[in-house]
């Protein structure tokens, strides 16, 4: 059976020299592995951290893992690619999913919200340092943790008032709430633990280190 849908590329594993599995999450399938067949020609650039695709999946009832062909991307997102801090996010972003969401769990709602996200880091010309921090604090509600401040508070004491603005803020405000290096890795952290919590999953985020790197104190 031939179904055609779009996936958001949360990461790959290679599996041979033609062949890859794609760790996707889209609105039919939730978060899903489908395995693509590569050559020389396949253009790997397509494949990038939250890249956004169009494909045609191959549904197979007797496997896990189904096939996706015909590929082409949905979006082209020349405003993240050309640009080191936004490309740092999407590693972090697009492994923080594909550490929280469980395989094969529905996701319209996630998948459309991530979409939005996406487009918006691509579009945002600048103040988007905060913007990881935001993603974090709006999977949470998307997730349905409904974080509050005293739910926060165990998480976060040290940073909790400005945490607590930052709920308050809207996107645009949360985005000039200024802030240094060091109290964003922590406010990071915090957010992280509060969902891995609520999540019951241990997350091991290993981008976050590139990312504190990169933006430094």
């Amino acid at each position: 059976m031939l179904s055609k849908t779009s996936l958001i590329i949360l990461g790959i594993t290679k599996t041979g020299d033609n062949a890859i599995v794609l760790h996707t999450l889209s609105a039919a399938h939730g978060r899903k592995g489908f395995i693509v067949n590569v050559n020389r020609k396949t253009p790997m650039s397509q494949f990038l951290p939250l890249n956004i695709l169009e494909a045609e999946v191959i549904e197979n009832p007797k496997s896990k893992l189904w096939r996706i062909r015909n590929i082409t991307v949905k979006h082209p997102l020349m405003g993240i690619r050309s640009d080191i801090y936004k490309n740092t996010m999407t590693l972090f972003m697009s492994e923080v999913l594909f550490r929280i969401v469980r395989e094969g769990s529905a996701g319209e709602d996630l998948f459309t919200w991530c979409e939005k996200s996406i487009l918006t880091l691509d579009a945002i010309k600048s103040d988007y340092s905060n913007f990881h921090l935001r993603f974090l604090l709006e999977l949470a509600i998307v997730l349905g943790f409904s974080p509050s401040i005293a739910d926060l508070t165990p998480f976060a004491a040290d940073n909790i008032e400005l945490l607590a603005s930052f709920i308050k803020a809207s996107f645009a405000e949360s985005m000039l709430i200024p802030m240094n290096g060091n109290v964003r890795n922590k406010l990071a952290d915090a957010l992280l633990r509060y969902i891995s919590y609520h999540s019951e999953t241990r997350i091991n985020v290993q981008s976050l280190k590139v990312l504190r790197e990169l933006y430094g104190n």
